[in-house]
């Protein structure tokens, strides 16, 4: 939202901001209705935050051009940031808004020239900072200057490696593919390998103009898309080229597509590695036919994707995927300054021993151990910096990944991280962020009033079955989830509050927890992490191969939500004949067993067709011993566990009360 609202404001700031002065207050007015699409003549009080509508009466009309000193924000301007800022406390700010037919609350964010005139009001002078495309952290009120993006002088910008992601559908070669390029790597070789696996990695290789001169690629090992798609929706694209993997015999699948409508929408070049080329039903032509109708035109069809053939098996062409990738990189002028104070994102994350870890790429800047790094709602001073291979780094330039141990929490996969001067600084940083979540929370959370508590009441006792659906392709998330939703009942309401595809993560346990929900999983994977997590959370994760299996699973689970019919089972009669009285106390009754039989359990006694008393059977004895079970036919001795006044002719029944499942 920050950016729509800077991006729309910005023809009409420089009026009341630069030139606010000279005109004076009598000009104000007819300056409110220059912004477009009509906002005046629809912004009513019930649309809060969107503040659009023209004060009504004379709230603030004789305020004088401010002369006082200027208060700098950047969009969305929340108005518990613009009270701090005015030294207000922000219920006076929303008393004030109120004169303006404004109802807001204190989280809640404000279009400039409202906070504009607030501020007037104080004596305040306003100025809107544009925020830049991408930088900040979307859901954190970045009011430190440490923490604020400073643009780059162009003479610090050094050369660095390409970030490459590697996308595609299961099973069409990625992994097999990365381990053969980590193997290609110069300056390995073959010895040692990799012994701990963090999520990427960098390699060497030749230059193909300039074969004396080793250029680093870093590959982005992330699994599924969803660690792609936060990182984009947070408004960080991490990645500068995204290798698509396209199975030679199998061509174009639907994970293929939602890989490429991925690497679209974050505008990347893509460069398409055609696999399995040594597979006896490969086709590589039917691969270039079917991208293009996509719109990737191959190059030796005059087109600007680069295609490539090549075998994870044979390793044929995956060196010329490579330097392919280097021209690519060369063509971009991909540069950073490693002098900066580091920032980047987070790749992978996760809890182990040693405590929470993130594994991070930075993109701007130098990290080093001892720095003290704010991540999302976490923080924590850099105790190491551990690469791909197990060694220890004192430090981590640009294009670099490495896993960071010292955050005080696990972050999210995508999320960005930025070096600040003090360890203070940090924590009243993350104190900020996590104050304003939780407000944001609040604001999310059902107003309950007379009126609705009822409903409320009613739906918490209507029985619902919470589910999170995860698979390794779109096609099967639909079917299963169409296949779902068919299943009709009305005791039992079913709702999936989330779907994807990929391998079920943290983030899905967490959903599930909170949601009180089952994870569903077809032919799908659980993370290492996710699994642990569910543990401790409580959190049933079912994984499935067969759809069927799911779809009756999911009904047994939903008639499993019915409360269970109690019937009663009768399963013997007793009659009495005579009452023998014990010498410690208490009565036993002499009995014939008129029909079935008579087990310890639950009995009552039935006197004339009418309910005496109902109890357990504390002794059964036949002749002297004690048994558990007498037949019809037989004769025994029954007492009861609080009764004694049994007479001739009344009759002992013996029974069970079984649960019988309800059905939909």
């Amino acid at each position: 939202m920050g950016d729509k609202v800077g991006f729309i404001q910005l023809p009409q700031r420089p009026r009341p901001v630069e030139r606010g002065g000279g005109r004076g207050p009598q000009h104000a007015p007819p300056a409110r209705p220059a912004p477009p699409r009509g906002r005046d003549a629809r912004g009513t009080p019930s649309v809060p935050g969107r503040p659009g509508a023209a004060p009504r009466g004379p709230a603030f009309a004789a305020t004088e051009a401010p002369t006082g000193e200027e208060i700098t924000l950047k969009p969305p301007i929340i108005v518990r940031d613009l009270a701090e800022q005015l030294r207000k406390k922000p219920f006076q700010l929303i008393a004030d808004l109120m004169e303006l037919g404004i109802f807001a609350t204190v989280n809640q964010p404000l279009e400039p020239e409202i906070a504009q005139r607030l501020c007037a009001k104080y004596n305040f002078r306003f100025k809107v900072e544009k925020r830049e495309k991408g930088g900040g952290l979307v859901h954190a009120p970045i009011k430190r200057k440490e923490v604020v993006d400073s643009g780059d002088k162009p003479e610090d910008l050094k050369p660095r490696a390409p970030v490459v992601t590697i996308m595609g559908h299961v099973d069409h070669g990625k992994t097999s593919l990365l381990d053969v390029i980590r193997k290609s790597n110069v300056v390995a070789g073959e010895a040692g390998g990799i012994t701990q696996h963090i999520g990427a990695y960098t390699i060497s290789f030749p230059h193909p103009e300039r074969p004396k001169e080793l250029q680093q690629i870093t590959f982005l090992d992330t699994p599924g898309h969803a660690a792609f798609s936060s990182m984009r929706a947070r408004g960080a694209n991490v990645t500068d080229i995204v290798v698509l993997v396209v199975a030679a015999n199998d061509g174009v699948m639907p994970q293929t597509l939602e890989a490429l409508s991925h690497a679209q929408a974050a505008k990347v070049p893509i460069v398409v590695a055609v696999n399995k080329c040594d597979h006896p039903n490969a086709n590589p032509l039917r691969v270039r036919q079917q991208l293009q109708e996509k719109g990737l035109v191959p190059d030796d069809w005059g087109g600007d994707t680069i295609f490539v053939d090549c075998s994870a098996l044979t390793k044929q062409g995956v060196d010329k995927l490579l330097e392919n990738i280097l021209l690519q990189a060369e063509l971009l002028e991909l540069k950073a300054n490693p002098t900066r104070s580091a920032k980047g994102n987070v790749i992978e994350s996760g809890l182990e021993p040693g405590g929470p870890t993130a594994t991070v790429l930075v993109r701007k800047g130098t990290l080093r151990v001892s720095n003290t790094v704010v991540c999302g709602p976490y923080y924590g001073k850099v105790r190491a910096l551990i690469n791909e291979e197990g060694k220890r780094l004192k430090e981590a330039g640009p294009s670099v990944a490495v896993k960071l141990l010292g955050l005080n929490g696990v972050p999210e996969a995508g999320i960005e991280f930025d070096v600040v001067e003090s360890e203070r600084i940090a924590r009243e940083l993350c104190e900020q962020r996590t104050e304003l979540e939780r407000g944001e929370e609040k604001e999310r959370r059902p107003r309950v009033t007379l009126e609705t508590i009822i409903d409320i009441l009613d739906e918490s006792s209507a029985k619902v079955l919470k589910v999170v659906v995860k698979a390794d392709t779109q096609g099967s998330v639909e079917a299963i989830v169409e296949a779902l939703q068919k299943i009709e009942s009305e005791k039992v309401s079913l709702e999936i509050i989330h779907s994807a595809v990929g391998t079920i993560t943290e983030s899905d346990v967490v959903l599930a927890s909170a949601s009180k929900a089952v994870i569903l999983g077809f032919h799908t994977r659980i993370d290492t992490a996710a699994s642990e997590l569910a543990k401790r959370e409580g959190v049933q994760i079912k994984l499935y191969a067969i759809i069927y299996e799911l779809i009756d699973q999911v009904k047994e689970a939903m008639a499993g939500l019915l409360d269970p019919l109690l019937k009663e089972v009768v399963f013997g009669v007793a009659e009495v004949r005579k009452v023998f009285a014990l010498s410690k106390g208490g009565n036993v009754a002499g009995c014939v067993i008129a029909s079935g039989r008579i087990v310890r359990g639950k009995a009552r006694v039935m006197r004339r067709k009418n309910l005496v008393y109902e109890g357990i059977i504390q002794t059964l004895r036949r002749f002297q011993d004690e048994v558990n079970e007498v037949r019809a036919g037989m004769e025994c001795g029954i007492r009861l566990d609080g009764f004694d006044d049994f007479q001739p002719g009344d009759t002992i029944e013996c029974y069970n009360i079984e649960k019988v499942t309800q059905k939909l």
